[in-house]
């Protein structure tokens, strides 16, 4: 298992981490996604044997957010 915190760009209520959580989390391979508005980070947990980092800073960017 990986752990992975993104600072993520342009979130800024209860449905940007609604559309997060059920975009990254529905992910093979994620397990448990964490979205703390107050300080813009995204904090993923996941099996690098079936989705990798970029994979997943790629879906957020398609979600319109900004990953720093």
């Amino acid at each position: 298992m990986k752990t992975i915190q993104l600072n993520v760009t342009g979130m800024s209520c209860g449905h940007c981490v609604s559309s997060i959580k059920g975009g990254v989390g529905t992910q093979a391979g994620v397990v448990e996604v964490d979205v703390d508005l107050s300080n813009g980070t995204v904090e993923i947990k996941f099996d690098s044997s079936k989705v990798q980092e970029i994979e997943l800073k790629e879906m957020i960017e398609e979600l319109g957010y900004d990953v720093a």
